[in-house]
Formats: structure tokens, C-alpha cells, sequence
């Protein structure tokens, strides 16, 4: 019996793995093809992980009992601001438009506890949580229709890509060979100190590989490995947080070996946020 367990779990294991490895080629694919021909095809592929995400993390906060959420108005005001980055708005203009969302989901809250006789409404918990949706994950994915932009943004996209990659595969290999010291036990316990440095190591390698392939100037596009390897861990981390509170393994289900939307680009959140953020300072 033990032999036969053994065999069943070594199978499941090999499945597991080899739908894992198809399905992260087939989004491998999606993406460099989106980052490639830019335009409306890279537009519309932000917009549906982004939305895609968005469901992903509003079903998580809904387990919260406090939160009485009407998911639609994020995904309305997440579209909005998707679709002023795509029609070239300016970056104060998108925070304008989050200002209005805060104002009329409070408006929403207001008419819920006047129907109710104040009995089934949470104003901050409601407000937070929807708006939480829209600027954890819908304005970094703007960052990604706007970095796509730029004269150079097909270089910089796929290196921000490539690095945050790059992290998670030397971070999972190097955790798994030689992680003992747990790095947040009590939010992640796979993760370990040895690996997080060996993500470092993998987003500067793989950075420095992208620059000298592209010939693209190291200042300060340098900057791009140090922000993978360093936040973009902190970004895998604070998903995780999440998905512990609700009490939730994944996201979602969506992608065979792999989980959510969410759990796939959580990373590449904080990534191409800081990245977006850094150009506009310094270009």
C-alpha cells in the first residue's frame, strides 16, 4: 500500500508539474507577443489580466466579515482609468478619476445605510476594499500601457518581465537546494532567506543579460533589476498575506499547475508601478 501511495503522488506530482511548465509557456507567450506588437493587442491583454486579477482579489476580501463589497463599481472605475491610459491621459488625470470613485462608493455606502436603517453598511471596510481593487492592481497595470509607450518601451517592458522571471525561477531553485532560515514564516513559510537573496542575484543577472542584448544604457535602466529582485519579492509576500487572512492556497483556479491571475503577476505589480514611476522622475 505504502509502495502504491507513493507511486500515485510521484504521478500527480509529474502531472502536475508538466501542466504547470505548458501553462507557464502558453503565458510566456501571451505576454512576449502582447509586449511585441504593443498597440491595442498589449492594451487589451492589461486590461484582461488586470480585470481578470481584480476578480481574483475581490473574491478574497469578500470572505472578510466586514466587507459588504459591490465588486462593479471597481471594475467600473478600473476600466476607466485603463481606458484613459490607453487613450494617452495624463498620470494626474487617472488620479483624479480614483479621487471620484472614493466619492461615489462613499455616495453608494450613504444610500445602503439609509435603505437599510443602518444596518448593512461598513463604509470604510466597503470603500477600502473596492478601492484597494482599483489601486493595487488596475493603476500598475496602467504603468504598463503607459511604460509600453515609450520610444524604448518595448525593450523596457520585456526586461521588467524577463527580471521579475528571472527572480522567481533563482528564488524557487535556490529556496528549494538550500533555503533552511524561513523568511516570513507566518505569511509564506515556503520562502526563505537563501532564496530571496538568490532572487536578487537572478533579477540583476537577467537584467544585465537584457541591457547588454538590447544595447540599452545601464543608467537607469539598472535600477529595473534591483526593483524585481528586491520588491517584487515584497510584492509575492504581501499577496500572500492576503490570500492567508482569507484563508485561501490560491487566488484562483484558472491556471492549470499555477493558480490565479493573481498569483501568477503579483510581482510584476510593485515592479512595473516603481519602474513607470522611476522613468518619469528621471527621463
Amino acid at each position: 500500500m505504502p509502495e502504491g501511495t507513493d507511486v500515485m503522488a510521484g504521478l500527480k506530482s509529474d502531472r502536475e508539474l508538466f501542466l504547470r511548465t505548458v501553462s507557464g509557456v502558453v503565458l510566456v507567450g501571451i505576454i512576449v507577443s502582447g509586449i511585441n506588437f504593443g498597440g491595442i493587442f498589449w492594451q487589451l491583454i492589461s486590461c484582461v489580466i488586470a480585470l481578470g486579477s481584480m476578480s481574483e482579489y475581490y473574491k478574497l476580501v469578500s470572505k472578510f466579515k466586514d466587507c459588504r463589497i459591490s465588486p462593479g463599481i471597481g471594475y467600473i472605475f478600473a476600466l476607466m482609468v485603463l481606458i484613459s491610459a490607453m487613450r494617452g491621459a495624463r498620470p494626474d488625470l487617472i488620479a483624479m478619476l480614483l479621487t471620484v470613485g472614493t466619492f461615489v462608493i462613499f455616495l453608494i455606502e450613504i444610500f445602503r445605510k439609509q435603505l437599510t436603517k443602518g444596518n448593512e453598511s461598513n463604509a470604510i471596510a466597503n470603500s477600502g476594499a473596492i478601492l484597494s481593487g482599483v489601486i493595487y492592481i488596475a493603476v500598475p497595470w496602467v504603468s504598463m500601457i503607459l511604460l509600453r509607450e515609450y520610444s524604448f518601451g518595448r525593450q523596457v517592458l520585456m526586461t521588467l518581465f524577463c527580471c521579475t522571471w528571472g527572480c522567481d525561477v533563482f528564488a524557487y531553485v535556490g529556496g528549494r537546494l538550500y533555503g533552511r532560515s524561513k523568511l516570513c514564516a507566518y505569511v509564506s513559510p515556503g520562502k526563505t532567506w537563501v532564496g530571496f537573496i538568490w532572487g536578487i542575484i537572478g533579477s540583476l543577472v537577467v537584467n544585465a543579460f537584457m541591457l547588454y542584448f538590447y544595447r540599452l544604457p545601464a543608467y537607469p535602466l539598472m535600477l529595473i533589476g534591483i526593483i524585481c529582485g528586491t520588491a517584487g519579492q515584497a510584492g509575492d509576500l504581501a499577496e500572500s498575506l492576503i490570500k492567508r487572512e482569507a484563508g485561501e492556497k490560491d487566488s484562483g483556479r484558472i491556471i492549470p499547475g499555477h493558480g490565479g491571475i493573481l498569483d501568477r503577476f503579483d510581482s510584476i505589480l510593485i515592479n512595473g508601478t516603481l519602474t513607470c514611476l522611476i522613468l518619469e522622475i528621471l527621463l
